[in-house]
């Protein structure tokens, strides 16, 4: 459920905080116009509303070696919350699914994953994907190129 009661400050330092999560609290504040003690207690707020999850360190894919992104479809046996959170629990265990989404449509879960090539794909698919019992079907699609693998949430746009 969203939280509407947060004001044109806080998308700011949302905004700011998406850009460079490193940024220390006296830029910040500078950069959306409040005193550093006004600032870090309102980034505080957000971090305990929930709104800020955590901060992390952005790596290039392809320079630690996992330059091959796929987009893989899965399809289920059987459509119960028993069987979903079996195949959640399995998908989370398996460290090159970097995103799972519960989808409708021809697939029940779509999942990004990074691998190294096509080699460690098949043992992703083969050993992990296809050994979820629940799993009847996986299709995939390569990315060729990213141009956008992350961004900004569009904070500035809400109401």
């Amino acid at each position: 459920m969203p939280n509407i009661s947060h004001d044109k400050t806080d998308r700011a330092i949302l905004t700011q905080l998406q850009r460079d999560g490193r940024i220390a609290n006296v830029e910040l504040a500078e950069a959306v116009a409040l005193a550093p003690s006004s600032c870090l207690r309102r980034t505080k707020a957000l971090e305990a509303d929930g709104i800020i999850t955590g901060y992390r360190a952005e790596l290039d894919r392809t320079r630690i070696g996992l330059g091959l992104t796929v987009f893989i479809s899965l399809k289920v046996d059987q459509h119960s919350r028993e069987t979903s959170r079996m195949v959640e629990a399995s998908i989370l265990a398996i460290p090159a699914v970097v995103a799972c989404h519960v989808v409708s449509g021809e697939a029940d879960f779509l999942l990004e994953a990074v691998v190294g090539d096509l080699a460690s794909y098949e043992t992703l698919l083969l050993d992990h994907l296809l050994a979820i019992p629940a799993v009847t079907d996986a299709r995939s699609t390569f990315a060729i190129r990213t141009v956008l693998s992350r961004g900004p949430l569009p904070v500035d746009s809400l109401v």
